[in-house]
């Protein structure tokens, strides 16, 4: 089991941000984990359910990154 730390930013209504580069590394990283228990044979480790899982944690990772990336990428609207 790992142990991340994760950065809170608070907002000014009261709620809590965590930055989007520590949301991708954890699902990488849940998604790495798995992967490796069913490369040991872990006996809990169906294969072709941790397939799935790996790549729809994966998947979800590479969308959070490219919304961030095009958003970063939009210019500046001046309000």
């Amino acid at each position: 089991m790992h142990s991340f730390a994760i950065p809170l930013i608070p907002t000014e209504e009261g709620g809590l941000l965590i930055p989007a580069e520590q949301v991708t590394a954890l699902l990488r990283g849940v998604a790495a984990d798995w992967a490796t228990a069913m490369e040991l044979d872990s006996p809990e480790a169906d294969p072709e359910t941790v397939l799935a899982m790996t790549e729809a944690l994966t998947q979800l990772a590479d969308q959070i990154d490219a919304e961030c990336i095009a958003c970063a990428s939009r210019p500046e609207q001046g309000y």
